[in-house]
């Protein structure tokens, strides 16, 4: 774990370290077994498609989660993350190969806010695309 980050240390404009995540098949199946999910559109491709979908997609919580670790790390103290929240606009499609997809998730500081908190608004993408709407965190820092 990183050393945690000072409120004194952080202003509006204070960037949040961009992490690159790649999310692949087996990665899918270990995440369905730890969280329980396992609807079939994030394992078979004949289903996804089926219904729809170009491919095998990522749960959209393991998406946010991987958001939720950028915010983690940076501050150095998972218990510090007071609020967290986003929508789901796009799939994060994981083809059947050894390289699968990949999330590259980052943020920045938009509010320092008088309580010792501060508002973290983040990005996430994969193949050029926006796939969370609105990702953002609020943190209490030391």
């Amino acid at each position: 774990m990183t050393a945690r980050i000072a409120f004194a240390d952080v202003e509006v404009g204070t960037e949040v370290p961009s992490r690159v995540f790649h999310v692949d098949r087996a990665g899918l199946v270990r995440y369905a077994g730890a969280s329980g999910d396992f609807n079939v559109i994030h394992w078979s491709e004949r289903v996804a498609t089926s219904v729809g979908l170009p491919n095998v997609i990522a749960h959209g919580m393991l998406t946010m989660a991987l958001a939720g670790r950028v915010v983690t790390d940076w501050i150095g103290d998972p218990g510090a993350l007071v609020e967290f929240g986003t929508k789901f606009t796009r799939p994060v499609v994981v083809p059947d190969d050894a390289e699968g997809a990949t999330v590259e998730i980052g943020g920045r500081v938009t509010a320092v806010n008088d309580d010792g908190t501060v508002q973290v608004t983040l990005s996430a993408v994969c193949d050029g695309v926006t796939v969370l709407g609105n990702p953002r965190a609020v943190v209490r820092l030391a």
